[in-house]
């Protein structure tokens, strides 16, 4: 069995009124995060590591911001596409860890529907995904609340 890991990185502004989209759910905000998509960086971490160990590129190259087919777009939709591109290569997700960082919401009453949402788009187990939340004790564009930032690792398994 061969196996491959991949990270993801991705940064949002936050922007007060606008919908606030993490992990596949909305969240209650005063401010969301701003993107070409609807700037869900859960899901684009996911699709940066899953792509990255897949050697696939990355989110940019394939849903380019220049492209209007993307704009506004759900971005569950991507990461299923991202999810048909890997395991029509041949690969599986063995799992997912993704880590937010935000000063606010607290994401950890959250965390089970994202879960929840993220292994019905990625059909994998609950148990694969691990959402993790912290702040950045009020340093940088994070603790100024401008900004919202995502780490991920994925482990994918080739039974080829």
């Amino acid at each position: 069995m061969k196996i491959r890991v991949g990270q993801g990185y991705d940064v949002h502004k936050l922007v007060a009124g606008h919908p606030f989209w993490l992990g596949g759910i909305q969240i209650p905000h005063t401010h969301g995060a701003f993107g070409h998509s609807d700037a869900d960086v859960v899901c684009h971490v996911l699709c940066d590591a899953l792509l990255g160990a897949a050697n696939m590129r990355n989110i940019g190259y394939h849903f380019s911001d220049k492209d209007p087919r993307w704009k506004g777009v759900d971005s569950k939709v991507l990461l299923a596409e991202v999810m048909r591109m890997i395991r029509e290569a041949g690969w599986e997700v063995g799992n997912v860890d993704v880590t937010v960082v935000l000063q606010e919401p607290k994401l950890n009453p959250h965390i089970p529907a994202m879960k929840t949402c993220l292994a019905g788009v990625m059909n994998i187990a609950e148990d694969d995904i691990s959402i993790k939340a912290t702040t950045s004790e009020h340093l940088g564009f994070v603790g100024r609340q401008e900004g919202i930032a995502a780490h991920c690792v994925a482990l994918i398994l080739n039974q080829n």
